[in-house]
């Protein structure tokens, strides 16, 4: 797959089957219409184009108070859509200069001159250019005067299980690990650095590594502990994850770390990948240190039954 940075890059072929959009988390719904370009440009001996922007245009428009977190970072979506099978994506630098684009002057510079489309697939109530003007409607009534062929997915094909990255988030910041890996057709990791910090599980006997997430933007599991896969310099271990505040250990800030079970090594300042496997519960106030740790005996046992039971 090639990645290219602006449209005006691209080398015009004679079928170009193209989408558009964000594909935050690239999920089901959004595979859908991702084979639907890929069969169709197969079919005519062409290729598959992605057309995506980056930044999300939300924190471009909405600014540096933006809540948007996303489920993808660009590097991850763009690794995702080559596993489909896309050809190439344009990544377009979103701007608020390039906010102010129309549809017509975005198919004609970027659709027409620079891609050559013959082809356009796009999901039911997909809107584009300044202020959402462009629709559907719009591109099939003028279809013939752009000189390529429009097709929507409709809606019953993208939200037959109401898949949406809406949904996935909300599912994600409440722990439900089983319908996040449900919807996105895989599981959700997120990538941070080992830092030091309290040490506090060393003295509990679960020693942890404290993690920074790479990527301030990308969504975060809610409070509470997860069986989790790690990797390590291209290794997996298993292990146990708790998010948040500690509140048995009057903690005052949000903790993110990993017991990872049988290893013992010293990491701080490595990369580690976090791939959620299931919630184990979610974050407790105990009564005493004591009860703590024979919550956390058997968190591990829990999470070694989940572990165990993965499919080989």
């Amino acid at each position: 797959m090639i990645v290219l940075e602006g449209a005006d890059k691209f080398k015009k072929h004679d079928h170009t089957v193209v989408t558009i959009g964000t594909f935050d988390g690239v999920h089901f719904g959004h595979q859908k219409i991702l084979k639907k370009i890929i069969n169709q440009a197969k079919a005519d001996n062409g290729i598959s184009v992605v057309v995506t922007f980056w930044p999300h245009p939300r924190f471009v428009l909405e600014g540096p108070n933006s809540k948007l977190k996303l489920l993808t970072s660009f590097e991850e979506k763009a690794q995702i859509l080559e596993d489909i099978g896309i050809d190439v994506v344009v990544k377009i630098p979103f701007t608020l200069e390039f906010s102010k684009t129309t549809s017509e002057e975005f198919i004609q510079n970027t659709l027409i001159r620079s891609l050559g489309t013959s082809k356009l697939v796009i999901g039911y109530d997909h809107h584009f250019g300044k202020d959402r003007e462009g629709s559907f409607d719009y591109l099939k009534e003028n279809s013939e005067r752009f000189g390529f062929e429009v097709e929507e997915i409709p809606r019953q094909d993208i939200d037959h299980v109401g898949v949406s990255s809406t949904r996935i988030r909300k599912a994600l910041m409440e722990g439900d690990i089983s319908t996040t890996t449900e919807y996105l057709g895989r599981p959700y990791h997120f990538t941070g650095e080992v830092i030091h910090g309290e040490k506090m599980g060393r003295n509990l006997g679960y020693p942890t590594a404290n993690i920074k997430p790479t990527e301030h933007y990308k969504v975060l599991p809610g409070d509470g502990v997860y069986a989790v896969k790690t990797r390590l310099k291209n290794r997996d271990y298993y292990g146990m994850l708790y998010i948040g505040n500690k509140p048995t250990l009057s903690g005052k800030r949000k903790s993110i770390e990993v017991n990872i079970f049988d290893f013992d090594e010293e990491i701080y300042g490595q990369q580690i990948e976090i791939i959620m496997l299931d919630q184990l519960r979610g974050d407790i106030k105990f009564p005493g240190l004591e009860e703590l740790k024979a919550q956390l005996a058997r968190d591990k046992q829990n999470a070694l039954a989940i572990i165990n039971n993965l499919p080989q």
